[in-house]
């Protein structure tokens, strides 16, 4: 794993979960903007997971390691479904959720992969 692409992906997903926040505080629901930023959120979390496979040998702790990886390619199509059914400004409340969970299981993906090292 890249350290500068985890940390991009990070700030990435912070600023998809404020304007969640804002989103949800001015009480819209999920539009376009939210709909697109899960959709770039989640071909990044895809490419950071391809490039996490590809050194998995490195990581001392292969099923913590697998199952956060595992979570945090989940969670953003499982966000834009929630977010689409609920048409108040709680879908955008659960977009807020799932990208800030998203920075913090990156976050913790990274510490794992640098514990190997």
């Amino acid at each position: 794993m890249n350290g500068a692409y985890s940390g991009w992906l990070i700030g990435a997903a912070l600023l998809l979960a404020l304007v969640g926040v804002v989103t949800a505080v001015r009480d819209r629901p999920m539009g376009p903007v939210l709909l697109a930023g899960l959709g770039l959120l989640e071909l990044a979390v895809l490419a950071q997971a391809g490039f996490a496979l590809a050194g998995l040998g490195h990581v001392a702790e292969k099923a913590t390691f697998i199952g956060y990886l595992a979570g945090t390619v989940v969670i953003p199509p499982a966000a834009i479904w929630w977010g689409r059914a609920e048409r108040t400004r709680w879908g955008s409340g659960v977009i807020a959720v799932a990208a800030f969970t998203v920075a913090v299981m990156t976050g913790r993906l990274l510490q794992l992969w640098n514990a190997g090292a």
